[in-house]
């Protein structure tokens, strides 16, 4: 990893750290937003916390800030709205732009982008009512899980074994208003790359009991075995990042992510999903990821806080 570039925490100004928001992650981007504060704070360096609850506009151009640490998960923070507000108001943040954020957040466009650059993506079928039910298993066949395109967290999600718990994933899942889409469902191992600064984080392996990684096995259980180092060979491993970051590139992520990768039972690796504003809790995966590298939290979130002046 690079040296740090910020020496001094007088050099960043005035930070606020913008977090909850309204989505259906506002608790976890608190408890993130919390823990990146207090590692700011504890740095030396001048910062607030702002509670998105109101009209971000005119609440941050009421504050004197020099530049935004955004944790705000989801819809209105990770979408590219939140940093369209914040390119008009010429402050700097960190994580990627607004482009390459709303892609990130639309789940379905992803995967339509990975499969223009030749990126592997497990198959997928966009379904709208129960009248797509039987063209999806003739598509897909079963099982597979069923994804709002616009929500993270597993938000949303469910796995389906038969026609009957497709139509209940369906229909969960059109509760959310936005595309919905079935994903082939993939047997093998999921693997998550941190990426900081244009590098990879070492991998880390999951494994939960549960069905899959969901909102519970991410935030809530004790049950999730987190494996780093991660099993895979140095080779493999090493591909597995360079797939991560060619990820990020063809959808224009800057500043820090974290890509979602399965490999399967015939060793092929599976693009699953790219966050361009990860978890920051003490069940978060990119922390891991850094201190896995000898990178403490504070340090992270200080270097997180540097790309906002790579923008």
């Amino acid at each position: 990893m690079k040296p740090l570039f910020v020496k001094h925490a007088a050099d960043f100004g005035k930070v606020a750290v913008l977090m909850g928001g309204n989505s259906a992650e506002r608790e976890i981007s608190l408890r993130s937003g919390n823990a990146v504060f207090n590692a700011l704070k504890h740095q030396g360096i001048d910062v607030i916390a702002v509670d998105i609850t109101e009209n971000i506009l005119k609440v941050l151009s009421q504050l004197k800030i020099d530049r935004v640490f955004n944790i705000v998960h989801g819809r209105g923070g990770e979408d590219g709205v939140l940093q369209a507000v914040l390119g008009l108001l010429k402050l700097p943040y960190t994580g990627s732009g607004i482009m390459a954020s709303a892609l990130s957040m639309d789940k379905l466009r992803t995967k339509l982008c990975w499969k223009g650059m030749g990126l592997p993506t497990p198959k997928w079928f966009v379904m709208q009512n129960v009248a797509d039910v039987d063209e999806c298993i003739n598509s897909l066949g079963l099982p597979v899980i069923v994804k709002p395109a616009m929500e993270g967290s597993s938000i949303g999600m469910s796995k389906a074994e038969n026609r009957d718990e497709l139509v209940t994933a369906l229909q969960k899942a059109l509760q959310f208003n936005c595309d919905v889409y079935a994903e082939q469902w993939i047997y093998g191992k999921e693997y998550t790359v941190g990426i900081l600064a244009n590098e990879a984080l070492p991998v880390i392996r999951l494994e939960t009991p549960n069905t899959f990684y969901d909102f519970d096995a991410k935030y809530c259980a004790n049950t999730t075995q987190y494996h780093c180092p991660c099993g895979l060979t140095a080779e493999r491993e090493q591909d597995l990042k360079a797939l991560a970051l060619k990820a990020c590139l063809g959808l224009g992520v800057s500043g820090w992510a974290r890509v979602d990768v399965f490999i399967d039972d015939n060793d092929s690796a599976q693009l699953i999903e790219v966050n361009t504003v990860p978890g920051m809790t003490d069940h978060s995966l990119v922390p891991m990821a850094a201190k896995s590298a000898g990178i403490e939290f504070d340090e992270l979130v200080w270097r997180i806080l540097e790309t906002s002046e790579t923008k």
